[in-house]
């Protein structure tokens, strides 16, 4: 910071536009980073840091970013704040579930692909739609639920998810301690598809699920109207996030890891 360097993304407008564009469509600096590397291993001009784009959004002397693309983040802060901390609030006890530490190791070790982890993202007026996550590939689908989110709604809603993909994409489903899905054995017998709940304020057990909806804010902001979303628009959303490279997978998307999964 000291010293007059100017910014690589000031100097090479070709970069430049490469990584507005992906923040344009919600890519996280750190995934544009890892992309640039796959996509032109030959062109060593084509490459910057995560952490040189966030100095070029949020330090004025190293602005070649467009300042308004600080809404496309993730947090949308515009400014770098510290990381706070959560508070995670208990639940009731769930009658005849089967706890986490039941699930097959297959799951645990995201082995094979099939594993789902669930939750309900809220919206204003605790409205809410559901949303999935498959364990291996971070693959997403997003449920509306129009009717409310009462338990034999939601197993309803989710079943009707789940029935539709391939038999060897049904192998199980991680939920919390949620109330919504005390009717989890009414899910089960409609899909096959066993139930394994994380233990109470143990959000962690379902980590993938996490991340995800909380990449899910910048699609859907607490505290906004989320009841009128379609189900179409939900596809949709699911479909922009499959398409975006992830860190954990090496930066491939979810759609490719699933497709390589599933050959």
């Amino acid at each position: 910071m000291r010293r007059p360097k100017p910014s690589k993304l000031a100097i090479c407008a070709r970069l430049r536009a490469v990584v507005e564009a992906k923040l344009e469509v919600r890519w996280s600096p750190t995934q544009i980073s890892g992309w640039l590397v796959d996509t032109f291993p030959d062109d060593p001009e084509m490459r910057v840091s995560h952490e040189t784009i966030y100095l070029s959004l949020f330090v004025q002397s190293r602005g070649a970013l467009r300042k308004e693309l600080t809404r496309s983040l993730r947090s949308g802060h515009t400014t770098r704040r510290s990381k706070g901390h959560t508070v995670m609030n208990g639940q009731g006890q769930l009658r005849g579930t089967l706890n986490i530490r039941e699930r097959p190791a297959e799951a645990e070790d995201r082995a094979v692909p099939g594993h789902w982890e669930g939750d309900l993202l809220f919206g204003k007026r605790m409205k809410a739609i559901a949303t999935l996550v498959e364990r291996k590939t971070r693959f997403v689908m997003l449920i509306a639920l129009p009717n409310g989110h009462a338990a034999d709604v939601v197993a309803d809603a989710l079943a009707d998810k789940i029935v539709e993909l391939p038999e060897q994409l049904r192998r199980s489903l991680t939920w919390d301690q949620g109330k919504e899905m005390a009717a989890h054995a009414r899910f089960t017998v409609k899909t096959g598809v066993p139930v394994y709940f994380c233990d109470p304020r143990s959000p962690w057990q379902r980590g993938s699920n996490e991340n995800t909806n909380g990449l899910l804010r910048q699609y859907f902001p607490k505290r906004t109207e989320i009841a009128h979303y379609t189900q179409a628009e939900l596809d949709a959303v699911a479909a922009e996030l499959n398409g975006r490279p992830r860190q954990t997978l090496g930066f491939k998307t979810p759609s490719h890891a699933l497709d390589e999964a599933l050959r």
